[in-house]
């Protein structure tokens, strides 16, 4: 087992007791077990659980980059007043004042990124769940916790619309071209064209939402306006070697992300803002 298989091992052994624990309870509500459906919801259900558990966190987050654009000028102040000032006193003493601004308003760069920090983890452990599905259900094996052999067998044969295994990718189905090939590669291409319209709308939410005039004009904002065609840019890339089940994953995740979003923008406006 490599390194990044071992700190990912407790994370997968999560991953699938959630899975698993969702694909009992669908069962018990009548949903059929060898149905791709019941799979694809287990996904669902593992997003309510993810991202239920990181709201603390989120609200924060939002906080926190309001906050960053709030005190951009103050910021840009302390910038101009050390500008083009080399000597070790002048930088010590910038970065004194910086984290001074920063520990007042009870924020920090870094806190914004946590939300998305902490899922990235979950997220590649799913990736590698589903990878490790097609490779333990021939060897007739299970996976590294709840997901026993004849459960690995199942979701290995799960598809969506009857066609679309949750371990096909875009480009992997696109090169196999097996027996309905063209109906899994539209499935896919429809969901990660979502999955990075989704992605856009959730940032352009955070930087057109709820914002003081002073903030728009700070280079946090300028930063997160920036991201807003970074993030879509790079699932372009990206998102045709995502497993099916990792993008309604992240699909998901993201209409949970602007619902969320909205909510809190709407219960804690930024005084100041329209």
């Amino acid at each position: 087992m490599d390194l990044l298989q071992t700190i990912l091992w407790p994370l997968k052994w999560a991953v699938e007791l959630i899975l698993v624990g969702w694909h009992w309870i669908l069962t018990l509500l009548g949903v059929p077990e060898s149905s791709g459906l019941i799979w694809v919801l287990s996904i669902v259900g593992l997003v309510l659980v993810v991202r239920s558990a990181l709201i603390p966190l989120f609200v924060k987050q939002i906080k926190s980059q309001r906050k960053m654009m709030e005190i951009a000028p103050e910021l840009k102040k302390v910038q101009e007043k050390y500008r083009g000032k080399k000597d070790q006193l002048s930088r010590e003493a910038m970065s004194r004042e910086t984290m001074a601004l920063y520990k007042k308003h009870g924020t920090s760069p870094v806190s914004g990124c946590l939300p998305l920090l902490v899922q990235m983890p979950i997220f590649f452990a799913l990736f590698s769940v589903l990878n490790d599905v097609t490779r333990h259900a021939q060897a007739g094996v299970g996976g590294v916790g709840p997901l026993n052999a004849e459960l690995t067998q199942e979701f290995y044969n799960a598809k969506l619309f009857g066609v679309a295994s949750l371990h096909d990718t875009l480009i992997g189905a696109w090169e196999a071209q097996a027996p309905g090939w063209q109906v899994t590669v539209g499935i896919l291409l429809v969901l990660v064209v979502l999955m990075i319209v989704s992605q856009f709308f959730t940032q352009l939410q955070i930087i057109s939402k709820n914002l003081s005039p002073e903030a728009k004009t700070g280079q946090a904002y300028q930063m997160q306006k920036i991201m807003l065609y970074i993030l879509p840019l790079a699932f372009i890339f990206s998102g045709v070697f995502f497993p099916l089940g990792v993008v309604i994953y992240w699909f998901i995740s993201n209409l949970w992300t602007m619902v969320q979003q909205f909510v809190v923008i709407r219960n804690l406006p930024t005084p100041g803002s329209e």
